[in-house]
């Protein structure tokens, strides 16, 4: 397939910390993403780290998404829940609403939302799960996802502007759904460096079983994904950052 059409942007999850528990190295990053997606206490974050992380964020010019997860903090976000429509809708509505609280202090817009973990995968496969969640998302404000599943459906159905998603550490299985795994693995840079260039220049994937997958992007807004946890994050961030630069100035993006 052709290159994508758009300008490829990253964004990372950060403000994940808990307490005195550290998770990434956020300010490390900053300086090499775009956008930003801030845990809302549910899966991580707290609310000292949540305003230390919008006045970091706001110090380097990125902008801020919130990060609502599954109520699960042990787990991390990373453990299937089975929750009622209601709850989905109610839980996106607070960790949203409490992030942009701190926002609101910074005179800072709240950019998009973007859902974490295994929520993101829940929502991606089942169209009820995604519309719940997408319910408690304020009018106007646009959603991060998976392009060519459920998520993009609820949205277009909610009229819910959609930015598509690649990712820089995640593999993809067979039928284009993320493999998300509850620790992540360690990545070989050369492996992220033909990951993220085939996404941009193929519109497609080599799944974990070897086929390649085409990734339906269409001409929805879109960014990179990657990882604050990962092991390596720093340089696998410096690696996406170059392939992405890379591409667009190839294409005068």
């Amino acid at each position: 397939m052709a290159p994508i059409q758009q300008k490829a942007l990253i964004n990372c999850d950060m403000g994940e910390a808990y307490g005195n528990w550290v998770c990434g190295p956020d300010l490390e990053l900053l300086p090499m993403i775009d956008i930003a997606n801030v845990a809302c206490g549910f899966h991580g974050g707290d609310p000292l780290i949540m305003m230390e992380t919008v006045r970091n964020c706001k110090a380097h010019n990125v902008k801020i998404g919130a990060h609502p997860g599954l109520p699960d903090l042990q787990g991390f976000g990373r453990r299937e829940m089975k929750l009622s429509p209601d709850e989905l809708t109610a839980m996106t509505i607070y960790q949203v609403g409490a992030l942009k609280a701190f926002l609101d202090r910074e005179g800072v817009p709240l950019n998009h939302v973007k859902p974490h973990g295994v929520l993101y995968g829940m929502m991606a496969r089942d169209y009820e799960v995604a519309k719940a969640v997408m319910l408690g998302i304020p009018e106007g404000v646009p959603v991060f996802g998976l392009a060519g599943t459920c998520m993009e459906q609820a949205a277009n159905d909610l009229g819910i502007e959609f930015w598509a998603e690649l990712y820089g550490d995640v593999k993809y299985d067979s039928k284009g759904m993320l493999v998300i795994d509850r620790k992540k693995k360690p990545w070989d840079l050369k492996d992220v460096e033909r990951h993220v260039r085939q996404q941009l220049e193929e519109q497609s994937v080599t799944a974990t079983d070897g086929s390649i997958v085409s990734l339906p992007l269409k001409n929805y807004p879109l960014s990179i994904c990657c990882h604050s946890d990962s092991p390596g994050c720093v340089d696998i961030i410096t690696t996406t950052r170059k392939v992405a630069d890379d591409f667009n100035r190839k294409y005068g993006k």
